[in-house]
């Protein structure tokens, strides 16, 4: 797909990845609208890319699809949904609060859902349209000390997936952002003993915002930032109960950092 006057919302763009892809879209020459919960942040980068800013709570279906429709009242149809927004608070089974899971199941999966259910019919209708999914590498490996997020990331994945397989042939496309570290707020500190090693190489946002535009004119499905990514990826799939043990040996590595 090529950006030139595509309309482009991307959620989760006040910071960040979101905010990067905004910016590269734009570049391209796409119509872009920020979405985020920080209206503040979200309207300085669309003042910095010519684009709109709406704010969303992207957990609210109802938000969800309000959203939407003023974007089709002041743009158009959107063209590509890039459904990014995500938290990663969360940690073990025992002492997370279930209140902690509902929430961000709610931003970090339903969110998903509720785009696609706010755009695809008119997609389907125009016979055309693309769908950008951010998980993480921990939704296809895992991430250590936090089991919420590996969960919802997970779930990330098979929805593009399940998106891809289904309404590919009906023109509408899937991307599915996989990313290993990237310098963003939810990171947080670099130098930490889990970014140091299970991160793998960090990134800046503008060079992942890079290989989703790449990816969204090639049309291709999974979009790893790191080659080392899919290195991982082949250890997991190709021998299971090494890569495990691997990963228990990490966790004590960490454990033993604090």
């Amino acid at each position: 797909m090529e950006f030139q006057n595509k309309v482009c919302l991307v959620t989760g763009g006040a910071s960040g990845i979101g905010a990067a892809s905004a910016k590269a879209f734009a570049s391209e020459g796409a119509r872009v609208i920020v979405v985020d919960i920080n209206e503040d942040g979200a309207g300085a980068v669309a003042e910095a890319c010519g684009g709109i800013a709406l704010a969303c709570d992207v957990s609210s279906e109802h938000s969800m699809n309000q959203l939407v429709a003023e974007c089709e009242k002041r743009v158009g149809p959107i063209d590509l949904f890039f459904a990014n927004a995500g938290i990663a608070s969360g940690g073990d089974p025992l002492t997370t609060p279930i209140e902690v899971w509902e929430n961000q199941w709610q931003v970090n999966v339903m969110a998903h859902i509720y785009s696609i259910r706010a755009v695809l019919p008119g997609m389907l209708d125009r016979g055309s349209g693309y769908f950008v999914h951010t998980a993480s590498m921990a939704g296809i490996l895992t991430t250590h000390g936090n089991l919420t997020y590996a969960t919802t990331k997970h779930a990330v994945v098979g929805i593009a997936e399940w998106m891809s397989v289904t309404y590919h042939d009906k023109g509408i496309r899937t991307s599915l952002l996989a990313p290993l570290g990237v310098r963003t707020p939810m990171l947080g500190d670099d130098t930490s003993a889990w970014a140091s090693s299970a991160a793998g190489p960090i990134k800046e946002p503008e060079e992942v915002a890079g290989q989703v535009v790449d990816a969204v004119k090639s049309e291709k499905f999974l979009i790893l930032t790191d080659e080392i990514a899919q290195t991982w990826m082949n250890r997991k799939t190709e021998d299971l109960e090494r890569w495990l043990n691997g990963m228990r040996r990490l966790q004590g590595k960490i454990d033993s950092a604090g």
